[in-house]
């Protein structure tokens, strides 16, 4: 048996859910599994269609973390455990056991001055792990600067399932929406200063004098919304930006698939950044192209002028030139046709198959 212990789970949203979600889902396929996971209020619906255990703690974040680890410590002396998958080196610091431990790192939670009193703390739990998994190369070479253990790492870029069949009356809905407004641009993220909404919006603006029915579509919600909808005004870019929050995934899923470009030029904010960036990888699926920003790990999830394009997201003019050049001449068509083809490589069915070589 093997225990997934993690603080991202479905049915809360986010890429750290769907990425922990893939992979419990495709190793139960494989293995014994058993979940340990924070409390959500929605999750026993859920937790009862999964075919595999699901135990949820809840309480205060740092009760929780200690209750969670008394669990774990209890259950591994009391079954045969092959070894624990962890989401964040948080969970695991409290763990005390020899059995063989992963740690999945993603970017933002090891992204501290060498030294510092973060860095000695994940250091302490990550070279005492058996492997650990970076979500792209860029992670890979941050933990190594960081003073990770390189001969321990590996990289796995996430997985993604199979799009399911899109639905028609979503498909219906998002023509009516937009109806001639073209080309459509689109970003689906939290609203965060790392997303670069910001720097999308004015280059909008230069755009718009070329393109008067371009569409900006922003799906998502965060603390920077307040911001970014005074800037759209600020800008009298009204007419050219739609704002979408709390819809189904169908309908998500139809707002990407009748776009022409995912926008999302990332940049390094503070400690945040752009570990890899799944939301490329899915709207790839859609054969839609993506621009990207040289921060982070873009460049694993999107290839430089195949799939898309990768731009100094900082420097306005980069993102501009970018996106004219993928709108000139429709050349986002035959990027979005290599972008899907592109894709098939990051399937959980391929995924897996990496993990399984670990454990």
């Amino acid at each position: 048996m093997y225990l997934i212990v993690t603080r991202s789970f479905p049915p809360e949203l986010g890429g750290m859910q769907s990425l922990m979600w893939g992979l419990t889902k495709e190793m139960s396929k494989n293995f014994l599994i058993k979940v340990f996971a924070d409390y959500h209020e929605n999750h026993n619906e859920f937790d009862q269609k999964a075919n595999f255990s699901i135990e949820r703690i809840s309480g205060i974040k740092f009760l929780r973390k200690i209750r969670k680890a008394q669990l774990i410590n209890e259950y591994v002396k009391e079954n045969k455990i092959k070894g624990i998958i962890a989401d964040h080196w948080k969970s695991l610091e409290l763990i005390k056991t020899t059995k063989k431990k992963y740690c999945l790192i993603h970017g933002k939670e090891i992204n501290h001055p060498k030294g510092s009193y973060q860095n000695r703390r994940f250091l302490k739990v990550l070279n005492n792990v058996e492997k650990i998994i970076a979500n792209s190369e860029y992670t890979k070479n941050l933990a190594i600067s960081k003073g990770v253990d390189q001969n321990k790492l590996i990289v796995i870029n996430p997985g993604i399932d199979p799009v399911k069949e899109l639905n028609k009356k979503s498909l219906e809905k998002v023509e009516s929406l937009l109806k001639i407004k073209t080309p459509r641009l689109i970003t689906v993220s939290r609203f965060d200063k790392r997303k670069n909404h910001e720097k999308i919006i004015m280059a909008l603006r230069n755009l718009k004098q070329l393109y008067p029915d371009i569409v900006y579509i922003c799906v998502g919600y965060g603390d920077e919304e307040k911001n970014i909808k005074n800037l759209v005004e600020e800008l009298d870019l009204n007419g050219q930006v739609m704002f979408f929050k709390d819809i189904s995934n169908t309908l998500k899923d139809a707002l990407v698939a009748k776009s022409d470009i995912f926008v999302m030029p990332s940049i390094t904010h503070k400690t945040s950044v752009e570990g890899f960036g799944i939301a490329y990888v899915e709207a790839a699926q859609f054969s839609i192209p993506s621009l990207g920003g040289k921060d982070g790990g873009a460049s694993d999830a999107i290839s430089h002028d195949k799939t898309g394009l990768i731009c100094d997201g900082n420097n306005l003019d980069d993102i501009y030139s970018s996106l004219n050049s993928m709108i000139e001449n429709k050349k986002y068509l035959e990027l979005g046709k290599n972008a899907k083809e592109y894709v098939s490589k990051f399937n959980w069915s391929n995924t897996i198959e990496k993990y399984k070589k670990i454990f």
